[in-house]
């Protein structure tokens, strides 16, 4: 029986050690019949990017070693015309996933390291070079090159290698925006954007040295920002169908996955849990959590993918998300959708300045799916989106409970809803009033009080979702925000909470607004719902706030 290729992304040691592989390799056919140059294939991460690269390392690669016996069993072993190609390009294989540094200077010097990795492989085309050429080569190869020098070295070791072999060079870059994304982290976004757009500008744009580029990453980033005037770049992201199903496992290869290792196993239980991308017209399958399933099915379904990464981008994100975030984030965690604009071109630096960019990040890495997509008449591309399935919601909640969390400890935070549930509502707001200012303080929330807010409820929604179904609803506007928590269990409390944020305007207090508060939960009338669901212990709540100050005002018929 093969084994499983957990974490091994070298393709001819998944071949030649017998790992199952899904054949992917009329990837291959399919980049060199693309007329473009330049390919740049955003994908989420652990979605096969690596392995596809690697293939296409092995095939293009012109080594001592014929590498063709490799490719004998796949399906590109069918088309004799494009194994002809096999084995006649040099190759530049760059990899920059391992590229996560606190600092510019750091992340520099890891850049040298991987290009005098790449020069020091082709050390023997030396004695070809003119004396100049050599003294460029030495320097960059002995680290002794400047800056500028190491921005030139991707194009010129590409002429350097298209001299030697008398044909053209094949550049593969992988994980391009793993530098970028580390910088929009700590700080050198600017420095390593420069770098980067130098770099890769001088290796694909314009260079007569050039067969072919392919390029993977996350985000596509706008050709401003990195591909400047780059004409000849074509994109092919998740949102388009060519390249589609070469990333990630379609339903029938998993079902052959799950039947070669005689895996008892409930299709819909694992859509629900692993599934839900989709890639142009395909939907896919998360291929790491699915291998990492097989592997431990015995242990049943778990999250697998969200525990690959920090992801602390995604939690930045979402943690500095204002109201509007916040709330169409409670849309998402209740299994609903939302529709918003995307923009496919969104620059790292940018992805914090607008919901719509957020979303558009947290679409294009995977976070969340497309139900239905619409070009509008004048280009804008508008998506009805939702989270992919129970791993990724898994990931939400999480970053939503540990933020909740970060200002008190849990057990803190535990005692505070089990009182509120329990209907002990003044040890509820002693503990409530207090973590309301340690948070204020803690998060430096300022004048953002009604963000607060947002993300508490979020916090409920998470919190008690074993336990309880809630809903809730607001008033864009107003100040206002309610809250339904149902017992599933409906001998226990039922609980009614209205927010109310104190209208300086018209002379409102914190007691005037928790009974205002209270008031509005008597006009709509939400205890009916709990009644008809034979729910028999009801409690209302106003909740008054202005800044970090906050009242709680139980109902007398509670």
């Amino acid at each position: 029986m093969k084994k499983i290729p957990i974490g091994i992304t070298d393709f001819k040691e998944i071949i030649n050690n017998n790992y199952y592989l899904v054949d992917k390799s009329l990837f291959i056919k399919e980049i060199m019949e693309d007329g473009s140059k330049v390919l740049l294939l955003p994908r989420p991460r652990r979605f096969g990017k690596t392995i596809n690269m690697s293939m296409l390392k092995y095939f293009f690669e012109k080594t001592d070693e014929d590498n063709s016996f490799l490719f004998e069993k796949l399906n590109i072993y069918e088309h004799k015309d494009i194994m002809g190609k096999q084995g006649i390009y040099p190759v530049i294989y760059i990899t920059f996933k391992d590229l996560k540094d606190k600092n510019i200077d750091k992340c520099y010097e890891k850049i040298k390291e991987i290009l005098i990795e790449q020069y020091d492989k082709f050390q023997f085309i030396l004695d070809t070079l003119s004396e100049v050429d050599k003294m460029y080569y030495n320097d960059i190869l002995l680290g002794k090159a400047s800056e500028a020098q190491y921005e030139t070295s991707l194009k010129n070791l590409s002429k350097f290698l298209s001299r030697y072999y008398g044909v053209n060079v094949v550049i593969l870059i992988d994980e391009y925006d793993v530098p970028i994304q580390s910088g929009y982290l700590n700080d050198y976004y600017e420095d390593i954007v420069e770098f980067m757009r130098n770099f890769l500008s001088g290796g694909v744009k314009d260079n007569e040295y050039l067969e072919k580029a392919v390029m993977t990453g996350i985000l596509r980033v706008a050709k401003e920002s990195i591909f400047s005037g780059l004409n000849n770049l074509s994109v092919y992201g998740i949102l388009k169908n060519k390249y589609s199903s070469y990333f990630g496992f379609s339903e029938v290869e998993i079902e052959e996955i799950f039947k070669y290792y005689e895996v008892e196993f409930k299709l819909d239980e694992v859509k629900s849990w692993y599934n839900g991308y989709v890639f142009g017209e395909n939907i896919i399958y998360n291929p790491w959590s699915i291998l990492n399933y097989v592997n431990n099915y015995e242990e049943g379904l778990q999250p697998y993918w969200i525990n690959t990464s920090s992801n602390d981008l995604v939690k930045s994100l979402i943690t500095k998300g204002g109201q509007q975030l916040k709330s169409e984030l409670e849309d998402l965690i209740q299994d609903k959708s939302i529709t918003k604009e995307i923009n496919e071109d969104v620059e790292m630096k940018e992805i914090d300045k607008s919901t719509e960019n957020v979303w558009s990040f947290l679409l294009l890495s995977g976070y969340l799916k497309t139900v239905k997509k619409i070009r509008k008449p004048d280009g804008r591309l508008v998506c009805e989106l939702a989270i992919p399935n129970i791993e990724v919601k898994y990931l939400y909640n999480e970053i939503i409970m540990s933020w909740l969390k970060e200002s008190v400890n849990n057990d803190e935070f535990n005692l505070m809803l089990n009182s509120l549930t329990n209907g002990d509502i003044e040890n509820f707001e002693d503990i409530f009033a207090d973590y309301v200012v340690k948070s204020f303080s803690y998060f430096d929330i300022g004048d953002e009080s009604e963000n607060f807010y947002h993300a508490f409820v979020l916090g409920i929604l998470v919190a008690l979702n074993n336990k309880y179904r809630v809903k809730s609803n607001r008033e864009s506007g107003y100040g206002r925000y309610d809250i339904m928590i149902i017992p599933k269990d409906i001998g226990k409390n039922g609980i009614i909470i209205e927010f109310k944020k104190v209208n300086k305007r018209r002379k409102e207090t914190l007691n005037t607004a928790a009974e205002n508060a209270l008031a509005q939960i008597k006009t709509i009338n939400y205890r009916q719902e709990l009644i008809e669901l034979r729910v028999k212990n009801i409690i209302e709540l106003g909740i008054a706030f202005e800044g970090k100050d906050v009242f709680v005002l139980k109902s007398s018929d509670s």
